[in-house]
């Protein structure tokens, strides 16, 4: 079990193993939305079970985030034709057991950072 929250506590998360595809991504909105990359992990969407009303932001067509209306915090990634959503890596309590699988959309990397570690990297989702 993941379990996590934003850092006002307003919006709580639980979600039942198993997580998959922890990554790190690197595209222009995720950028702007984290302030650097955002990394998540995918859980499927009746595994998942979220308390308290974030906000979804339609960044796309194909995609919305949910953050917290009053701390601000990007929890939730959402892809429109998905059955899972990405929840953010860095809002889970405790030790995980898990590690990056990738480093995607890396062409749209800030130019202030290289990355360093020997995780694949893909320069667009695949």
């Amino acid at each position: 079990m993941l379990k996590g929250s934003c850092q006002c506590g307003a919006i709580k998360f639980t979600a039942e193993r198993p997580a998959r595809d922890p990554a790190a991504c690197h595209c222009t909105q995720c950028r702007k939305q984290s302030g650097h990359h955002w990394a998540s992990v995918q859980v499927m969407d009746d595994a998942l079970d979220i308390t308290g009303a974030p906000t979804w932001y339609a960044s796309s067509a194909k995609a919305k985030r949910g953050f917290c209306p009053t701390c601000g915090c990007f929890l939730f990634w959402k892809g429109a034709e998905d059955p899972d959503t990405g929840i953010a890596l860095g809002a889970l309590d405790g030790p995980t057991g898990l590690r990056l699988n990738r480093h995607i959309f890396t062409e749209d990397k800030g130019d202030y950072y290289e990355i360093l570690d020997d995780v694949r990297q893909e320069e667009q989702e695949t």
